[in-house]
Parts: structure tokens; sequence; C-alpha cells
């Protein structure tokens, strides 16, 4: 068994990947700060964890966290569509500044392994649907603050490839594709869905509520149940060839129009599509080969119908715990 420091540990993937590992018999280390992650996320296995509170991009903190591990799995990273927007300049910080440290920590303290999420943001828009991993990584516009996620994880991957050549025994680098599940944070299409729909119990009986969307709804999406990326991570980490690049995720591509229309059924209503502006560098179909991690075993298990009610009944059930400003809240 491997000790392993999870970074962005408290985060929504991160604290799935921790008890996974926890399950297979792993050590755990967490760094995280909880600026985007939750401690309650960690609260069932908080006594089978160590928890160190720091910032991913200071160096030293890095460093001390790396201190006597086998393994480390990077996480920490800004996600959520509306940062993109709002905050490039602290997605790169993070990303970029963050890489750096735990490079630098791995090699100071003589980790072994590096796991790092990428993201399918990579691609931008890819030529070809489903793509496959040797698609070309782009950042079309370097004015879109939209790239500063994709540019940042672009950046990690080449450095992760380029000193795993020399400094580490084994480099895997995953590429998720829109992982949702509960209590997968609000800056996402699934719960800002969800908060939305919710309103349709105070709608009249028969009527339609009006439900406004980004682009015409014919943009497609392949979401992935974040049990199902956990599984895809421990086999790529199990089978993983070094300095591999594994997308992991589902080939059920599904259109944000029906997604609506489904989480919509949840509530028992209707609702009417407004069709509104597509969001600045959006791509209209995104959905993975998975084909390269599924020769070493992953098999996808959570069909979308399955995974969304959960999901969705988790944002009902909570939605208080919205940040104010959320949209549907």
């Amino acid at each position: 068994m491997s000790r392993i420091l999870v970074t962005g540990g408290s985060g929504f993937i991160g604290s799935a990947l921790v008890k996974a590992l926890l399950r297979a018999g792993h050590t755990v280390r967490v760094l995280d700060d909880n600026s985007r992650g939750s401690p309650r996320r960690l609260k069932d296995v908080e006594k089978d964890i160590e928890f160190i509170a720091g910032d991913i991009r200071d160096a030293g903190t890095v460093e001390r966290a790396a201190a006597g591990q086998d393994e480390v799995h990077h996480l920490a990273f800004v996600n959520g569509t509306e940062f993109f927007y709002s905050q490039p300049e602290l997605v790169l910080d993070v990303g970029v500044r963050g890489m750096v440290n735990v490079i630098d920590a791995c090699r100071k303290n003589n980790v072994g392994t590096l796991v790092l999420a990428s993201s399918s943001e990579v691609y931008q828009t890819p030529p070809q649907v489903p793509t496959d991993e040797t698609a070309p990584l782009s950042v079309p516009d370097p004015l879109n603050p939209r790239y500063s996620y994709g540019g940042g994880k672009i950046i990690s991957e080449l450095m992760a490839i380029n000193y795993g050549r020399k400094f580490f025994e084994r480099v895997l680098i995953f590429r998720p594709h829109n992982v949702y599940g509960p209590d997968m944070g609000w800056e996402h299409v699934i719960p800002q869905f969800a908060l939305r729909v919710k309103k349709l119990g105070a709608q009249p009986p028969g009527s339609r509520l009006p439900f406004e969307i980004q682009g015409t709804g014919e943009e497609t999406r392949s979401f992935c149940y974040v049990d199902d990326l956990v599984s895809g991570v421990l086999v790529m980490r199990d089978k993983g060839e070094h300095l591999g690049i594994y997308h992991i995720g589902t080939q059920e591509e599904i259109s944000i129009a029906d997604l609506a229309r489904r989480i919509a059924d949840l509530a028992d209503g209707e609702i009417e599509l407004i069709a509104g502006k597509p969001a600045p560098g959006g791509t209209m179909r995104r959905c993975p080969d998975i084909s390269k991690l599924a020769k070493l075993g992953y098999k996808p298990r959570v069909p979308l119908n399955d995974g969304l009610e959960p999901t969705v009944n988790w944002y009902w059930r909570n939605a208080e715990l919205a940040p104010k400003g959320a949209k549907g809240g």
C-alpha cells in the first residue's frame, strides 16, 4: 500500500478520490485551503486522513505536504465556468504556480509517482467527436478569459510530461469529461438547472416554466457520474503506462435541452426553453472516446438518468447552502 498526497482533496472530485484510495487500503494525506473545497465532504473519513490546511501556491506548504509520500495526486485547481470568465488571473495563478510547486516538492522529497488531473477543456473545439487523446490541444484566443482554465491545464500537462521524463518513475494524466454528482459545487450546469427547476413546485398546475439557457440547447455534453470517474482513476493508476494520458468519461452524449427537460421531469413539471447567447468560446459538442482506458478495464456503470436523480435531489435538499447570487437560488 502507498502513502498518497491528494491536493485539492476536499473538492468534489478530490474528496471522492480520497475515499476510494482509503477503501483500497492506502494512507492518505490531503492538502487544501478549502477555498473551493469543503470539510463536509471529508467529514465521514476525517479520522482516517491527515489534513493539511494550506494554499497550493505556497511552495513551503506544498513541500511539507509532500514529505514522506510515495505518490502525489494533483487536483488543486479553480474549476467552474463562471470563474474562468470572472477571475482568469486566479485560475492561472492557482493552476500554473500550483503545478510548479507540486513538481518542485515531488523532486525535493523523491516522490516517484505523479497523477495529474487535467480536463476536456484542453481541446476547446475538437476536430472530431467522439474525441480521443491524440486530438490537438488548443487555446484559440488568448484574449478570451475562458481559456485561462484550458491553458493552465495544458501548461500543467506539458510540465508533468517533460519533468516526468527525467525526474519521476511514473507520471499519469487523466482528462475528465463533465463529471457530476451530489455536492459538486454551484457553478455548473446541473446544479444551476436543478435550483431553477425547483421553482416548478410553485407553478400553477399545467403551466410551463419559462427556462432561459445559454445557446440553442442543441449543444451536447457527455456527463460522467463521479463514482465512474474515480473508478477510472484507479484503473489508470493500476494499469496505466508512464507518461500515459487517459480520458475518463462516458459516451452517453446528450443535448443541453434534453438535460434541462430530464431535470424538469424529476420535478414533475414542464419547462419552455428560451434560447440565449452562447458562452463565448464554448464548444458545440463534447464526447470522449474512452477506448484507451476501456482496454485497461474501465467501464462506466452509472447512466445519466441513474446519476441525475440523486444529484438533483441533493441540491433540492441543500438549496440553503447555495452562495448568494447562485443562479436559480
